[in-house]
């Protein structure tokens, strides 16, 4: 494989005199790529059923004869004000059952019937004009699911939905009532019609109806972008793309990703830093520059996951941004090793954002490679840096990592439902593990919960996940390598309830959980042997073999031939030790690292990058 640069460019926003020099200078700067038309609906449909489509034709003309290769974006993420006053109905509700009204982007709701005919009503006619255009050589389909809060929506139309989706799982209203346990505070039901959104209840909705209408909100995901997708395939063969985001968890993209040729996110490293990051303020000081050395890295992973093998970065943040609390400048440097961190991730291609800064509405404070004078930008130059370094590498050949972690969106929704404690969240708990696993040295495949083979790999680490599937038991169950699960592995059945076995409920492995606490965040409970626990920590019986006790006596680390538990959730001191000593046991090398340095394998070399100073080393094994 060799990796390919691209950016995202917007024609529509400046003369069309300047189109021919731009498109040049993207080619002189080694571009390969770019994406346009994701946000264009009202320029190509002004007003209902009025086309003028002359002018992207112009532009996919410019651009492909310029030698670069087109990404057409769907437009549905920007539905234009007159689509209101058609369907006036079609925008989403928040919690606390506010409209989200019309004057940004995002505004409409996935369950509204007349909308989504709407998405597929203009992407037939992308379709029809440019599916077998040579210059488009992929498609996007809308933009960036999730961003804004926009995944669940609580509007009258999601409400009908929901009740369509519930029949059609349960059938009567009899099962539905079993399932969630609606016996408790006499919640049951006699008919779907009595069924309302889990919002704005006295205090907490049950927690089986909440995490169905979280189940149902990613379903609706899924049926508007496979609608796209269908029409799509009806007119080109070209691959399949969207451009998800960083840490949301909103929606399964594993599911979404299912009728796509190849997963890509946005990369803000600085943004997501001061916006998403759980880090203290020490840290995101000592990194504002940097970003955090293992966001990008996990989502990388995640995404190579939810491709199947193919991923691209759509947008990579090449200066400050204008969304975060704060938008420092990036560390000189730091865009190549954004962009080399990427391609040892296995990222097909890099694509910037954007071209030309926009001196007009939200986003004119967001830098892109050139500035609004048309003069370069500084991540302009760490690009050319990157062409030039690329050059002196063969072709990149990824292989599977030897440590594979589970990711399920199904528990994120889980435990956010029920968190038990203030501080647990999905989504740390996992990034936690990756974070230990990588300053080990580790390379990381991240893996579906739909898993059923874990092939060549060493170990596998699950933690928190909320119940098991069949495919993954058949994946433990042949699986030689080790398997480190836990903490709050197992706990719940798909209707969530406490299991009869109770957690974690593993087949031939002598442990219970007996019970839980969690723990206020000025709570270490130290581990004999350094580190300690924090946050959530389980009480455990058990006649397997314990490895590691908190200093009052609790079993932390359980061991049964190649199946080990963990009782609790380690601070970083203690997540790197109890790592290291299973990894120990799969027989493999680590090689720990210090602050911010960090290693990735790819292919035949090791990229060894430091956060701390922006540097990287690329290294032939």
């Amino acid at each position: 494989m060799r990796p390919e640069l691209g950016v995202c460019y917007y024609p529509e926003h400046w003369p069309e005199t300047s189109w021919e020099t731009d498109a040049r200078e993207m080619r002189e700067l080694g571009l390969d790529w770019v994406r346009i038309g994701e946000f264009a609906w009202s320029k190509i449909e002004p007003r209902p059923g009025h086309f003028e489509w002359e002018w992207l034709d112009r532009a996919v003309s410019v651009l492909g004869e310029a030698g670069l290769k087109v990404v057409m974006g769907t437009p549905t993420a920007t539905p234009p004000r007159w689509m209101l006053d058609k369907h006036p109905d079609m925008i989403a509700f928040d919690v606390n059952g506010r409209p989200r009204k019309f004057g940004s982007r995002r505004h409409y709701c996935f369950s509204h019937d007349g909308y989504r005919g709407e998405s597929v009503r203009i992407t037939e006619l992308l379709g029809e004009r440019y599916g077998d255009n040579s210059y488009v050589r992929a498609w996007q389909t809308d933009n960036e699911y999730g961003c804004h809060e926009t995944i669940v929506s609580y509007s009258p139309a999601a409400a009908l939905a929901f009740r369509s989706w519930l029949k059609e799982k349960y059938q009567t209203a009899d099962a539905l009532n079993k399932a969630w346990g609606n016996i408790f505070w006499s919640m049951e039901y006699s008919d779907f019609t009595q069924i309302d959104l889990p919002n704005l209840t006295v205090t907490e909705a049950n927690p089986s109806h909440v995490l169905d209408f979280r189940r149902f909100s990613s379903d609706q995901v899924v049926r508007f972008n496979r609608a796209q997708c269908e029409v799509l395939r009806r007119f080109s063969e070209k691959p399949l793309i969207h451009n998800y985001m960083g840490r949301i968890t909103e929606f399964d993209h594993f599911d979404v990703g299912k009728d796509l040729d190849i997963a890509s996110w946005d990369s803000y490293p600085l943004g997501f830093l001061e916006d998403r990051s759980d880090q203290d303020d020490d840290f995101k000081h000592k990194y504002m520059r940097q970003g955090d050395p293992d966001f990008q890295a996990f989502h990388h992973d995640l995404y190579r996951a939810v491709g199947k093998g193919r991923w691209w970065v759509m947008e990579q943040q090449p200066g400050p941004v204008n969304w975060a609390p704060f938008n420092p400048a990036p560390l000189p440097g730091m865009v190549n090793l954004w962009t080399w961190e990427a391609v040892a991730h296995g990222a097909e291609v890099v694509s910037y954002f954007r071209w030309r800064q926009a001196p007009f509405a939200q986003e004119q404070m967001h830098a892109g490679l050139k500035r609004s004078d048309n003069e370069w930008a500084d991540g302009a130059q760490d690009v050319r840096n990157f062409v030039s370094e690329l050059s002196e590498i063969s072709d990149i050949n990824l292989q599977t990592a030897p440590v594979g972690l589970v990711f399920d969106y199904e528990s994120a929704w889980a435990w956010d439902t029920q968190p038990q404690g203030l501080t647990f969240d999905y989504f740390k708990l996992v990034y936690d593990v990756y974070r230990g696993l990588r300053r080990l040295g580790l390379s990381v495949d991240i893996l579906p919960p739909s898993t059923t083979d874990f092939g060549e790999r060493r170990l596998v680490c699950i933690p928190g996940l909320f119940t098991w599937s069949p495919e993954l038991k058949k994946a433990v169950s042949k699986f030689s390598g080790q398997v480190l699960m836990g903490p709050r592995f197992g706990s719940k059945t798909p209707d969530f309830n406490i299991p009869e076995t109770l957690p974690p409920n593993v087949p031939g492995f002598a442990c219970k959980v007996k019970s839980v606490e969690t723990l206020r965040p000025s709570v270490v409970l130290p581990l004999k042997d350094g580190g300690g626990i924090a946050s959530w920590r389980e009480f455990i019986e058990t006649s397997e073999e314990v490895t590691e006790k908190t200093e009052d006596g609790n079993a932390v680390l359980i061991v049964k031939a190649n199946i080990w538990y963990l009782a609790g959730w380690p601070d970083d001191e203690a997540m790197i030790r109890l790592l290291g000593e299973v990894a120990k046991k799969s027989d493999l090398e680590t090689f720990p690292v210090e602050g911010g340095q960090r290693r990735r394998e790819f292919g035949p070399y090791v990229l060894h990058s430091d956060y701390d100073t922006g540097e990287i080393q690329i290294i032939k094994k």
